[in-house]
């Protein structure tokens, strides 16, 4: 009794180019005080570490995601499910997540969450984020979109996810690789209502990104 209930967001990290947007959308869940539930599907490893030269192992998944974030703050709400666990507590709709992201979302992961193939555990979690009416987030990572990318993409956004291309905005002042990816990661975190300070806020003042000191931090802003 008077214990909070763990509710977590679950970030879904499939074999698309990108991990350096999953490690932004962690690193801002953790420091924005929310628990964070990470699968890491088995294409993903290899992308990580062609990326990164990082190996994740279900074994040592704690040292390899403090590797992976460069931080070890808060990872005491990180919980990790591996790809292939069926039995995860994130597969089934009474468990207590708040929704979840996939950060970066290959074709394949797009396909297999529209049609409800639940191949893997990223798959199914995301079939029941989508049947309990919860959040979803699908930041797809390819171009160009073939016909039946777009067809699966479109069906998504039918069933209520979020279809967020990793397209990053250059108008707010970004200008290095950091801060580019943070845009898209507070674009992830903006579609669930998650605070951040990824990037600095369009106010509708022309060139004020232009004029405004940054620190090369990565706090920039979009707006629209």
């Amino acid at each position: 009794m008077g214990t909070a209930k763990r509710q977590p967001w679950v970030v879904g990290v499939s074999g698309a180019s990108g991990t350096p947007y999953a490690a932004s959308v962690i690193r801002a869940l953790l420091a924005a005080g929310e628990a964070v539930d990470l699968i890491v599907s088995r294409a993903a490893r290899l992308t990580l570490l062609d990326e990164t030269g990082i190996s994740f192992r279900d074994a040592h998944w704690r040292t390899d995601l403090a590797r992976w974030l460069g931080t070890e703050d808060r990872l005491d709400d990180v919980r990790y499910w591996p790809a292939g666990d069926f039995a995860a507590g994130p597969s089934s709709g009474s468990y207590p997540a708040k929704g979840m992201l996939v950060v970066p979302a290959t074709t394949g992961a797009v396909a297999g969450i529209a049609l409800g193939l639940s191949k893997d555990l990223l798959q199914r979690v995301a079939s029941v984020t989508l049947k309990e009416r919860r959040p979803l987030v699908v930041c797809v990572r390819e171009t160009p979109l073939n016909g039946v990318t777009l067809k699966h993409l479109v069906e998504l956004d039918a069933q209520g996810a979020v279809v967020l291309p990793a397209s990053p905005g250059f108008y707010a002042g970004g200008s290095t690789v950091r801060e580019l990816v943070d845009f898209v990661a507070g674009r992830v975190l903006d579609a669930v209502d998650v605070p951040h300070s990824l990037y600095l806020r369009w106010e509708g003042e022309l060139g004020a990104a232009a004029r405004k000191p940054g620190d090369g931090d990565g706090d920039r802003a979009e707006g629209e």
